[in-house]
């Protein structure tokens, strides 16, 4: 069995994003400035919070892309392999019967 205790990155992302959006409430609710203070606050975490999720999507993007990539190539090799196995079994059905006369004739 496998202990997968690792976070994977979009939990991460949204634990991040969670926490921020946490500290922006108590920030807002503690302190003392006007509503349109706390608006002004509130529209450029909503702001800064957009953009980390725009760069985390873009970045797990990026890793399935890599992660397709590497699983083509592997299929692309593995693929080769089996041709190459193919053609050998081919070459040995083919060379077999020659093989089994030629023991049957000395």
């Amino acid at each position: 069995m496998a202990d997968n205790r690792g976070c994977s990155l979009g939990t991460a992302g949204w634990a991040f994003v969670t926490g921020g959006l946490l500290g922006a409430v108590a920030a807002l609710l503690l302190a003392p400035q006007s509503g349109r203070q706390s608006r002004e606050q509130l529209r450029g975490y909503a702001r800064r919070a957009e953009e980390e999720v725009h760069e985390l999507a873009e970045k797990a993007s990026e890793v399935v892309d890599e992660a397709l990539d590497k699983g083509r190539d592997f299929i692309k090799d593995k693929q080769t392999v089996l041709a190459e196995a193919v053609e050998a079994g081919h070459i040995a059905m083919h060379q077999e019967p020659g093989r089994l006369s030629g023991d049957r004739k000395g």
